[in-house]
C-alpha cells in the first residue's frame, strides 16, 4: 500500500498515528520553540476579543502577563487541528456534518440535539477548568508532558482515564 492510499484510510494504526504525533511534537519544539498545547489558546482568543469589547475588564495581571491576548502558537494549533481533521475526513471520504447520529447516545438519552450540545458544553467547561488547575490540557500536559517524561503527565493521564470510565458508567450505566 502506498502512502497516498494510507492517508485515504478511515482509520489509521494507533502506532502510526502515535509516531506521527511524536514527530509533530518534536518539530514543534525545533521549529516553533513551543510544546504542543491548546487550552491556553482559548484564553488568548477570549482576551483578544475581551480587550476589543471591554478593555478595562481585560486590563489585568492575567491577560497582560500570564495569558496575553492575540494569535499564539496555541491558536495556530487549534486552527490546524480543525482544518487537519477536516482534511482527514475529506481524504477518507467520511466528511459529513452531523448533529446527533450516535446510536448509543440516542438509545440512552434520546435524539434531542440540545441535550448533547449542553452536555458537551458543560463537559468542555469542566475540562478547561481542570486543565487550568492541572497546568495544561490533554495535549499540553499529557502529550508534551509525556514527551518530557514529566510525572504530572502520567498522573493526569491516569486520572483522565479513571474519571472517563466513571463518567461513562454514570451516563450509560451498563449499556456501553
Amino acid at each position: 500500500m502506498n502512502i497516498i492510499n494510507y492517508f485515504k484510510k478511515e482509520e489509521w494504526s494507533p502506532y502510526v498515528a502515535g509516531a506521527g504525533l511524536g514527530i509533530v511534537g518534536i518539530l514543534a519544539v525545533f521549529l516553533a520553540d513551543s510544546l504542543l498545547g491548546a487550552s491556553g489558546a482559548y484564553e488568548n482568543i477570549i482576551g483578544w476579543v475581551g480587550q476589543a469589547v471591554a478593555p478595562a475588564t481585560f486590563d489585568n495581571m492575567y491577560f497582560n502577563y500570564v495569558m496575553p491576548p492575540g494569535i499564539s502558537n496555541g491558536v495556530i494549533l487549534l486552527i490546524g487541528i480543525f482544518f487537519g481533521g477536516m482534511l482527514g475526513a475529506l481524504s477518507s471520504g467520511t466528511f459529513k456534518i452531523r448533529t446527533n447520529d450516535n446510536p448509543q447516545w440516542n438509545k440512552m438519552m434520546g435524539k434531542t440535539t440540545w441535550k448533547r450540545w449542553l452536555l458537551l458544553f458543560v463537559g468542555a467547561i469542566i475540562l478547561e477548568y481542570g486543565a487550568g488547575i492541572a497546568g495544561g490540557c490533554t495535549s499540553g500536559l499529557a502529550i508534551s508532558g509525556g514527551m518530557l517524561l514529566a510525572p504530572s503527565a502520567f498522573i493526569f493521564i491516569t486520572g483522565m482515564f479513571i474519571s472517563g470510565i466513571i463518567i461513562v458508567r454514570i451516563i450509560y450505566k451498563d449499556n456501553y
